[in-house]
């Protein structure tokens, strides 16, 4: 804002005045004197439009040799103070004074001067000066004043400044929103007009609505004002980020501010082991191991493994428990480079392939892994031979019962049944689940192709006595899960 002060309406000039006033020395008696008062406004002659007035007073006469007194009243006719006032009074030359009041800045001869300086709004100065005539006639004093008067004006000067502080987390996870906050203040003086702050984001960071740069208006800042911003954005990496912002203004002041952001995330990896293969019923151990290859602590971390049907929980080390085919494990924090193992028993009660998988999660950070474990059963099977009419007669019948009994857990297939009779016995006939065929001392049954776990399967051999003795009839047994035949001898005694 600019302040415009006038002491006075008119050009700035210097005015010089002189006003001369005469007076004649007449006798007359003391009872009929009187005064004479003389006005003079300048520069105009007009009191209302003009800076100075001068009133001189004096007696109309005075007598020869007779001190008298006369004034000067020097007024201000303005609203502003008038500068550089100065005031001469010249005396006449048969004059002699006697007293001035107030004393002069000067005396030359016959003049005095009065440096008034300012002489503020409407003020006034009155100058008293007494003395004697020394000679007949009219005597003429002069005064002049001098003054300056002023149309002024200022402005003030002003320096804004800005100044930006921009604030952001050191280190931020991955996951989170980055929270910014930024400050502009005008440490000036003066108006700061049209202030915008500009964040061109570094990439990979976005806005929350996607945008790659924010912009905020702050509008014009008095001196000391601030206005503060804030905004969330997302990183889509992990790294070491500078982020500048600008602020700018309409009369081309700048400001900068830097903030330095670490983005970090944990990395949680996951591997499972499991055997390879097991038989039905027996145990099998599977390793979990979980590990953390990031820059950040994975924290409230949580272990899941699931188990399919057919997989029975045994037992889990690590607090591990078990929960609707479920094993769960609370690890809590895994710093960087930190890892956690458990481990999990389980048996399989069903023949298969078994695929196991785990699933590990903690704040920003997850992996899953899984293992295959085969699974098979153990065909345990039973050959018992039983002779039903032990002993007999030459020439009478004998029957053999087969019994082929699964007691495992797994089919057994293709079991072949061979009998081989003693000398003393002849083949009569053969019955079973498959056909038999009789050559002279062996009967030979067709393969059985699958004798189910708990299943069993009965065979009938009839022969004949045809000599005596206590003889040893003898069975054998081969299939596909035996690694040798299984033999069984049934004696009979033959009289």
């Amino acid at each position: 804002m600019t302040r415009i002060h006038f002491q006075h309406s008119r050009l700035l000039r210097v005015l010089a005045v002189m006003f001369c006033a005469g007076f004649s020395t007449v006798h007359v008696n003391a009872q009929s004197r009187n005064t004479n008062v003389t006005r003079k406004a300048y520069p105009t002659g007009n009191e209302a439009t003009s800076v100075i007035l001068l009133e001189r007073t004096m007696p109309k006469e005075v007598r020869i040799g007779q001190s008298f007194e006369y004034t000067v009243k020097l007024s201000n006719l303005t609203r502003a103070k008038v500068d550089d006032v100065v005031f001469t009074e010249q005396f006449p030359g048969d004059f002699q004074v006697k007293n001035v009041t107030p004393n002069p800045s000067n005396t030359q001869g016959n003049l005095a001067t009065w440096q008034i300086g300012s002489l503020g709004p409407r003020d006034s100065r009155r100058f008293r000066i007494s003395g004697t005539a020394s000679r007949l006639g009219d005597l003429t004093s002069c005064c002049t004043v001098t003054f300056n008067t002023k149309a002024c004006s200022s402005v003030r000067v002003v320096e804004p400044k800005l100044e930006l502080v921009k604030t952001a987390p050191s280190e931020v996870m991955l996951c989170d929103p980055i929270p910014l906050r930024f400050v502009v203040t005008n440490r000036g003086s003066g108006v700061a007009e049209n202030v915008r702050i500009t964040d061109r984001l570094p990439a990979g960071w976005t806005t929350t609505d996607g945008k790659s740069n924010i912009s905020m208006n702050a509008g014009d800042l008095r001196a000391g004002a601030s206005r503060e911003f804030t905004a969330q954005v997302r990183s889509s990496k992990t790294g070491d980020f500078e982020n500048k912002a600008v602020a700018t203004e309409a009369g081309g002041l700048t400001a900068d501010s830097i903030a330095r952001t670490r983005v970090v995330r944990p990395k949680l990896t996951l591997t499972k082991e499991c055997p390879d293969l097991r038989y039905i019923g027996r145990p099998a151990d599977f390793q979990i191991t979980v590990r953390n290859n990031g820059d950040a602590p994975a924290r409230n971390v949580v272990l899941v493994d699931n188990l399919p049907p057919g997989l029975d929980f045994l037992k889990a080390d690590n607090a591990g428990r078990a929960t609707r085919g479920q094993v769960s494990w609370n690890l809590g924090t895994i710093a960087p480079g930190g890892s956690r193992s458990v481990q999990v028993k389980c048996r399989a009660s069903q023949p298969g392939e078994f695929r196991n998988t785990a699933h590990v999660k903690g704040y920003c950070a997850e992996a899953s892994a899984e293992c295959t474990l085969r699974v098979r059963g153990v065909p345990a099977l039973l050959l018992e031979v039983v002779d039903v009419d032990d002993p007999i007669e030459v020439g009478e019948k004998e029957t053999y019962e087969i019994t082929i009994l699964n007691q495992g857990t797994a089919p057994g297939t293709n079991l072949v049944i061979a009998c081989d009779l003693p000398p003393e016995q002849t083949f009569v006939s053969a019955d079973g689940p498959t056909r038999a065929a009789g050559t002279p001392g062996r009967v030979v049954f067709s393969p059985l192709p699958s004798l189910s776990p708990k299943a069993k399967a009965t065979y009938r051999v009839v022969v004949r006595g045809s000599g005596t003795g206590d003889v040893r009839f003898k069975v054998s047994m081969t299939g596909d899960q035996l690694d040798s035949p299984v033999e069984e001898t049934e004696s009979t005694h033959i009289y």
